[in-house]
């Protein structure tokens, strides 16, 4: 799919045009959920209403997704100005916006829809784009969920299998949104970078309490919000759970964190486009905000480094900063949806003294605590979990967390029972943490330890022992003390500290 600002042509002239067009160009939401409808109260708030569109989808109502209370609570004048954001004038009337409206208009439009609906909103976008002759027009999404292929029974991200669709996301409670005085960061994605800086500068202007930053890093970014959909979900049944067990608080959620990060950076490293992504920029990494252009982690296999994870998404500040701000605890405020839905898991949990029967029953009782499970992101993805760690060959132990939360809804019934064990019981539960990030073949030394009896487990740990007393003999490792006198003070040091640092 071609996604860009500009078409092939090398003419200077009528690409200065193009980027003076760009600088006062407008950005159109398609599909109005709650936050494109809570970031256009912002901009009504601030009034910077004019550089944005709105359009709801057929049948949907602009402002459908706030409650009434929610409606009630915000000002009238603004309300207006949002469903102006929303209407054009036709011949004297004031009819609701399109697609086609936005296409036509707005030079980037982003579809807000959810996985449910992105997809073929997406294929209606490059339909229109076509038969308006608007190839020019950059498309976005900012779905928080997994796609799924139910002919194929595959699930995928959808920037993964459209490269060149840019996402936009950043951490925001819809709530804040409308509050004139806070701020907000997020990330425009593109897997051009001078794209990305263009598409990061239409939505920056959008308001001046939001602050877009540019980065290159689509797939990335949109699973990453996917996976910390999930992460929500068990962080807000960790503060309900333990909210009396604080110790255990800090290890879970900053393992949920670190797996979230770990899980994209092993999903960098299947993009077809990855060295283009880094070697065919039209400019450099470093001037979109990224520190060093490239960090990557490499295992020793076989005698030879392999490359297993890409990081550099990881300094796009606004990115990790959603994963974070999912998973707290806000002092003011409501949390996210996602950990309100772990809220309640954990008081179910603590009432029914069992796991839930099924996602159905986990859904209902959110259903019951005001949720609508269509705005659940984080369970819709957790249902194609298994697929979606098989699609991108996710290890075991970089994903412990998001596993145990699946086995307490989907699994077995005797799995659930030590599912539920697990989660509800703070010792098990840190020791979980600690055990479950090792990798498999990591934890053999550690169980060896704890079963002596064994004769096996014996033989390794003196094998072991034999093993790192022959390299120290070879290697003539000595203290400063034992070292041959007869050397020069500085070689004697030399030899201590590349034996102990092992420099």
């Amino acid at each position: 799919m071609q996604n860009s600002f500009f078409d092939c042509s090398v003419d200077a002239a009528s690409i200065r045009r193009r980027v003076l067009e760009l600088d006062s160009a407008k950005v159109g939401f398609y599909s109005v959920g709650l936050y494109p409808a809570s970031l256009a109260y912002n901009c009504a708030m601030q009034n910077a209403a004019g550089r944005l569109m709105l359009a709801a989808r057929p049948g949907r109502d602009l402002l459908g997704a706030f409650s009434q209370d929610a409606i009630d609570s915000m000002d009238t004048g603004h309300v207006e100005t949002v469903i102006g954001m929303g209407t054009s004038s036709q011949g004297g009337d004031q009819v609701p916006n399109t697609l086609r409206d936005l296409i036509q208009r707005c030079e980037l439009v982003v579809l807000s829809a959810n996985s449910n609906h992105v997809e073929e909103d997406l294929q209606e976008a490059c339909r229109l784009r076509d038969e308006l002759g608007r190839d020019q027009v950059v498309l976005a999404c900012l779905a928080g969920s997994f796609n799924h292929d139910p002919i194929s029974n595959t699930a995928y991200v959808l920037c993964e299998k459209q490269p060149n669709l840019a996402f936009f996301s950043g951490f925001h409670r819809h709530g804040a949104l409308r509050n004139p005085f806070d701020s907000f960061t997020a990330n425009f994605c593109h897997p051009n970078a001078l794209t990305a800086m263009l598409g990061a500068q239409l939505l920056d202007r959008l308001s001046p309490n939001i602050q877009v930053a540019a980065g290159v890093h689509n797939v990335e970014g949109q699973y990453i919000k996917a996976a910390k959909n999930m992460a929500s979900v068990f962080a807000g049944f960790g503060y309900a759970y333990h909210q009396d067990n604080p110790g255990v608080l800090p290890t879970l959620l900053t393992l949920l964190l670190d797996q979230c990060l770990d899980q994209a950076a092993t999903v960098s490293m299947a993009r077809t486009d990855r060295q283009k992504l880094y070697h065919r920029q039209p400019i450099p990494l470093t001037e979109l905000g990224y520190a060093v252009p490239r960090i990557e982690a490499t295992l020793v296999r076989d005698g030879d480094f392999e490359k297993v994870r890409d990081h550099t998404f990881s300094q796009l500040t606004a990115m990790v900063a959603d994963v974070r701000g999912s998973m707290m605890l806000p002092v003011s405020g409501s949390p996210t949806r996602n950990f309100q839905a772990g809220q309640v898991l954990a008081d179910k949990m603590r009432e029914s003294g069992r796991c839930p029967a099924s996602m159905e029953e986990l859904e209902a009782w959110c259903e019951q605590a005001g949720l609508r499970k269509g705005a659940l992101e984080g369970l819709k993805s957790l249902r194609y979990w298994p697929l979606i760690a098989r699609q991108y060959a996710i290890p075991i132990h970089d994903a412990s967390m998001v596993n145990l939360l699946y086995m307490a809804v989907y699994g077995r019934p005797a799995v659930k029972e030590t599912a539920y064990r697990v989660m509800t019981e703070s010792r098990e539960l840190s020791n979980y943490c600690q055990e479950s990030v090792r990798p498999t073949h990591a934890r053999r030394y550690a169980e060896a330890l704890q079963n002596l009896e064994v004769p096996e487990a014996m033989d390794l740990v003196v094998n072991a022992v034999i093993a790192d007393n022959a390299r120290r003999a070879m290697r003539g490792e000595v203290t400063l003390e034992e070292a041959n006198a007869g050397l020069p003070a500085y070689l004697q040091l030399m030899d201590v500290i590349e034996s102990q640092l092992d420099i």
